[in-house]
């Protein structure tokens, strides 16, 4: 049973606070990695088309939906949605998509820090570099000069092959999570947030500009904004709106654990769509960042996930001043994996601080040691455990090692019904006038966004589950 869902004491600063702390929520991995992998992937501009016009019709519905039930609730995701529900005078079981949502949260971040770490590690590398670049008295060398540009891919399977140091880059990932974490929302939370996310955006523009003077930066142009409509397919659309759906990390309790600290005087609708538009920006700067570099060098740009870890570095390899952009543009994607990783972590800690009544630092530290005991397994799976199959008797997950196991799980199930749960609670059984109040529109617009929350929404991520769960059906099995 749960706890009683007292209200927060916490709360953002300020306007300014809030929307940087989402927008390093929704900004991540999955806009810096993911993002160009799949557009280059599905051969760019009409992927992109696909991707914004979701964004638009989906992810920003989404992404109001969840804030506004933070901000009623004024409590954790689970104990938010209840509120929301009594208030409603609806069934209190509908929290359990709340629920759900912590749950994603906690099993997103057991793999997310593992990835976090192969960052922390080529930033430890690529700032040994520069410091050598540095000393030999030229700071503008190429990254990893002395290396021979064959073996540079290699260093991924290095550190797989290398246990204590992968479980080490991952101990560090989550111990600076935790620690941020446990010192609050105010003091932790936010304090990165307004310190890490400037620094995220000023590296973005520096290394955008660097690829667009040094880079093929028209070629790149091109190729993710002149859309080939020949390219499109139902499994790129299937990509787009799944990326758009999860990148501003809709369904994980984040925006909701976050919406619960806005202050009422904070106007809701032009919020997310900040929010929304920060995260969409950040994106497309991504690809405008990379593929001018890829490009540059002859690489292929539908690498897919080898595409950051392995090939950029070696175009950093051959490019002027490579080893010190190497080292900023790690860096920056350190700083978005950690703002996700804060989040991801405070929607669980929330919950355990509401439902057992643990102090805040008690409740991080515990639910992140759990965490990094389950990303001990994922890391493992990687190498000595790589044979086992947890759900492998399930033909989904057949085939499948912990890491990725829990990843699908998350992704093509999970993700998705919390998803459809969030859409169809709002749209359908939320009192009308809350909602309308919550997210101060009006008239046309309010109309409008009630649609795409009842109706579009529902249905998209209803594909997006189906097609997850039977990819044959659009010829990805």
């Amino acid at each position: 049973m749960a706890g009683p869902a007292a209200p927060t004491t916490e709360g953002w600063s300020s306007r300014t606070a809030f929307i940087l702390a989402a927008v390093g929520a929704a900004v991540g991995l999955g806009n810096i990695w993911r993002f160009p992998t799949l557009a280059g992937e599905n051969g760019g501009g009409a992927f992109v088309l696909v991707y914004i016009g979701c964004i638009i019709l989906i992810g920003l519905p989404m992404v109001l939906s969840e804030v506004l039930i933070g901000r009623h609730g004024r409590s954790d995701a689970y104990h938010s949605v209840v509120k929301v529900a009594e208030d409603s005078k609806v069934s209190k079981n509908w929290g359990i998509f709340g629920g759900i949502g912590i749950l994603n949260a906690f099993l997103i971040l057991t793999f997310y820090s593992v990835v976090a770490g192969w960052v922390l590690y080529y930033v430890g590398v690529m700032s040994a570099d520069f410091l050598g670049a540095i000393f030999s008295g030229n700071p503008f060398a190429g990254a990893l000069a002395s290396e021979n540009p064959d073996s540079i891919p290699g260093r991924m399977a290095d550190l797989f092959a290398n246990v204590p140091l992968l479980l080490g880059m991952h101990s560090l990932f989550m111990i600076i999570t935790i620690w941020i974490v446990a010192r609050g929302v105010t003091d932790g939370i936010e304090k990165a947030a307004t310190y890490l996310m400037p620094t995220f955006f000023v590296l973005l523009v520096l290394i955008t500009l660097y690829g667009a003077f040094t880079g093929e930066f028209a070629k790149a142009v091109v190729f993710l904004f002149t859309p080939d409509f020949s390219k499109l397919s139902p499994a790129v659309v299937n990509d787009a709106l799944g990326q758009a759906l999860f990148s501003m990390s809709v369904a994980s309790a984040a925006l909701i654990t976050y919406g619960g600290y806005v202050s009422r005087e904070t106007k809701l609708a032009p919020t997310a769509g900040m929010i929304a538009f920060a995260d969409t920006g950040v994106a497309l700067l991504a690809g405008l960042m990379i593929f001018p570099i890829v490009f540059a060098v002859g690489l292929d740009v539908a690498q897919g996930p080898t595409l950051v870890f392995q090939s950029l570095p070696i175009a950093f390899h051959n490019m002027p001043a490579g080893s010190l952009v190497g080292l900023l543009f790690f860096v920056l994607i350190f700083f978005a994996a950690l703002t996700s990783s804060i989040s991801l972590l405070e929607g669980v800690v929330a919950w355990a601080m509401r439902r057992f009544g643990w102090t805040r630092g008690f409740a991080a530290w515990l639910v992140g040691g759990v965490i990094f005991l389950i990303g001990v397994a994922c890391a493992l799976s990687l190498n000595i455990w790589s044979g086992i199959s947890p759900l492998g008797f399930i033909p989904l997950f057949e085939g499948k090692n912990i890491f990725d196991t829990i990843d699908d799980l998350v992704s093509k199930i999970l993700l998705p019904v919390t998803a459809f749960l969030t859409a169809v609670f709002i749209g359908w059984r939320a009192d009308k006038k809350l909602v309308e109040e919550e997210t101060g529109l009006e008239g046309t617009m309010f109309g409008l966004w009630r649609f795409l929350i009842a109706w579009l929404a529902p249905l998209a991520v209803a594909m997006i589950f189906v097609f997850a769960v039977f990819p044959n059906l659009i010829g990805q099995g």
